[in-house]
């Protein structure tokens, strides 16, 4: 004998909090704000360094070239981390909860 088929009962959906949007954690803030300033400080010693041999100081050619490539390469991983972020909060958003 076939039993006749019921209703779900008993089940909640689920609860999400409402709450605000919390700001960034201290710790992810100081790391950017850190990242950021060590690419600003390889930038100034990249021009520093290519002010100095423009003007006839003593600055090797090779010690400018490797400041301008060190600020080069550290501007580069940075904004490579940055499209990180942004892609991984980009899929975040993109969940369906």
């Amino acid at each position: 004998m076939a039993l006749p088929i019921t209703g779900v009962s008993g089940i909640q959906p689920p609860v999400i909090p409402n709450r605000p949007p919390s700001a960034p954690s201290g710790e992810f803030r100081s790391m950017l704000a850190g990242a950021i300033q060590r690419v600003e400080q390889f930038q100034q010693q990249a021009t520093q360094s290519v002010d100095r041999y423009l003007s006839g100081e003593n600055e090797d050619l090779h010690t400018t070239a490797l400041a301008t490539q060190r600020a080069e390469l550290a501007l580069d991983m940075f904004v490579q981390a940055r499209n990180k972020v942004v892609a991984a909060y980009q899929e975040i958003m993109r969940m369906q909860m």
